[in-house]
């Protein structure tokens, strides 16, 4: 798989289900935040990089701060779509933005923005990021 980026971003398609819904009617702003998570786990999978590769190379990602705009709300049936793509890696921090749309109409109903950490798995620490892992993500050398 090539590299993400924000004109050909990692997709990962979600369907809108009962359990995804608040108390006001529409999907709960927690429900974002884990599609969020979901596709940047799909997309380190999809570029070679499962929770089972970062053990062996002792160093992984853990999130250090999310943004979300929250534009339109999503209901129960929809189909949507989560667009993700690795904006920086650089020493041992990485940005991956998100964009979450309506399928039917492209309509943007969330945005966001994530701050990764790359730490060693044995002293949580953190370490900089190998170019392999920077090379997956954006297609660039050297983090």
């Amino acid at each position: 798989m090539s590299p993400a980026t924000a004109e050909q971003p990692f997709i990962l398609p979600i369907r809108v289900e009962r359990a995804m819904i608040d108390a006001q009617g529409h999907v709960s702003n927690v429900a974002f935040l884990d599609w969020m998570n979901q596709a940047a786990i799909a997309h380190s999978a999809a570029v070679g990089f499962e929770a089972a590769t970062y053990r062996a190379i002792g160093a992984m990602f853990v999130v250090r701060r999310h943004e979300i705009d929250y534009v339109l709300p999503a209901f129960e049936g929809e189909d949507l779509l989560c667009r993700t793509w690795c904006e920086l890696m650089r020493n041992a921090t990485a940005l991956r933005r998100h964009e979450i749309v309506r399928a039917a109409d492209g309509a943007t109903l969330a945005r966001g923005v994530n701050t990764w950490a790359f730490v060693r798995i044995d002293t949580g620490r953190p370490t900089r990021i190998p170019s392999d892992v920077v090379k997956a993500f954006t297609g660039a050398d050297g983090a």
